[in-house]
């Protein structure tokens, strides 16, 4: 497996992936995304900003991470300083075909080394409240429960928050 950053050539495999996620997200439960996000052109603008990396196995797309500065406004609901610059991961996904092989964790472990690369002690993430997989995997990994939140673009939804700070 290879982490490595995405290019434009990757938009159509990595929406094959979100099109073979979402079914499974939707049947837990979680509608956290749908057939309008994430769409091609938020993976456009992720790849122009080079913050869309990728699990590369074999040539195939096997799982995706925005690892951003991007913090939505609602964290502040969880009493997280908005202005304190931290790594966030957003749009993290495993294929199905993958899932269960460390991919989530090389991508996260992904978001920790641009952390350490730029100086910033600090990673965030959040899930939807019905993803029990991510809500398992984040605290194996270091990463501490920080609170509920609701987010505008989804609305009726809940997300957990997790941070980790790096030494």
């Amino acid at each position: 497996m290879v982490i490595r950053q995405a290019i434009l050539n990757d938009i159509k495999a990595i929406m094959e992936l979100v099109k073979a996620v979402v079914p499974l997200m939707n049947a837990a439960g979680n509608w956290q995304w749908d057939d309008t996000y994430p769409n091609p052109a938020a993976f456009e603008k992720d790849i122009s900003l080079k913050q869309l990396w990728v699990a590369d196995v074999d040539g195939e797309i096997a799982g995706i991470a925005a690892i951003t500065t991007d913090q939505d406004a609602e964290y502040a609901q969880v009493g997280w300083d908005l202005n304190e610059i931290a790594i966030v991961t957003h749009r993290l996904a495993v294929s199905p075909d993958h899932q269960g092989k460390g991919i989530a964790v090389a991508l996260l472990q992904q978001a920790e080394k641009v952390a350490i690369d730029r100086g910033i002690p600090l990673l965030r993430i959040d899930t939807n409240s019905e993803n029990e997989a991510t809500q398992r995997l984040f605290p194996k990994l270091g990463y501490e429960y920080a609170g509920e939140i609701d987010l505008a673009f989804r609305p009726g939804l809940r997300f957990y928050c997790y941070e980790k700070r790096l030494l």
